[in-house]
């Protein structure tokens, strides 16, 4: 079923990011939350490794532990955002022709959770037959994932809050989102700050500025998804 983003947002996909999509039949079992031990936590991002990857709603993995989303405009450095968190530097693939790569790609954080990494939307030059079966995989995904526990929207810090950034912030409503501004090493200080303001102003507190290059804002975004992820998992220490 194609839910309210394919039908409202006029979203022309194209990813960052490439790898073939394996098919899947496999039953999908509910998660149930495991007990762990906080120092699973730890250094969790540097544990990713590649999953898998869809192409099509039915070849999404069966939902497992819980889930990190990262979705944004093509070319806005969302793979580099990635391998910066992960501390890797091939984790994640950038395409250098935007509109190539088709699908979402999975990545593991050891036992305890995962990254997707969805195809990136604002491409145009993409057939229109293709960039509806895109609209249709990121929608079917965002709305009907049941482990998906936050959102990463991330956007270019000299071109933040575009149409098409914002048709996605208002699609995903009041659900625990996180807007990145990714190139901010691009930008003076006071253009930092001012950019930053902006944005804070128009999504909430929910806006931090990110640097692949200069690193800024990586251990704090680390640390906040990190927490996200806390919330949702049951830790408890050892009796």
């Amino acid at each position: 079923m194609v839910c309210a983003l394919a039908t409202s947002c006029a979203w022309a996909c194209a990813a960052n990011t490439a790898t073939a999509a394996p098919h899947t039949n496999a039953r999908i079992i509910p998660w149930v939350p495991e007990i762990v031990e906080r120092r699973d936590f730890i250094r969790l991002f540097p544990q990713a490794g590649f999953l898998a990857s869809a192409a099509r709603p039915r070849d999404l993995p069966p939902p497992g532990p819980p889930e990190l989303a990262f979705v944004g405009r093509s070319n806005v450095g969302k793979s580099s955002a990635i391998n910066a968190l992960a501390g890797r530097k091939r984790l994640a693939f950038t395409s250098k022709t935007p509109g190539r790569t088709q699908t979402i790609n999975f990545y593991s954080l050891g036992e305890t959770a995962r990254l997707a990494d969805l195809p990136g939307y604002g491409y145009a030059k993409v057939p229109h037959a293709l960039r509806r079966q895109w609209q249709e995989l990121i929608s079917s995904y965002l709305k009907s994932r049941s482990s998906l526990v936050g959102v990463v929207v991330i956007m270019d810090a000299r071109h933040p809050l575009t149409p098409l950034d914002a048709q996605l912030l208002d699609w995903l409503g009041d659900g625990r989102r996180l807007v990145l501004l990714s190139k901010a090493d691009k930008l003076s200080r006071a253009e930092q700050a001012a950019t930053l303001k902006k944005v804070r102003a128009a999504v909430g507190a929910g806006a931090m500025l990110f640097s692949s290059v200069t690193r800024q804002g990586v251990e704090e975004c680390r640390d906040l998804l990190e927490s996200w992820l806390e919330q949702v998992v049951e830790i408890k220490s050892p009796r």
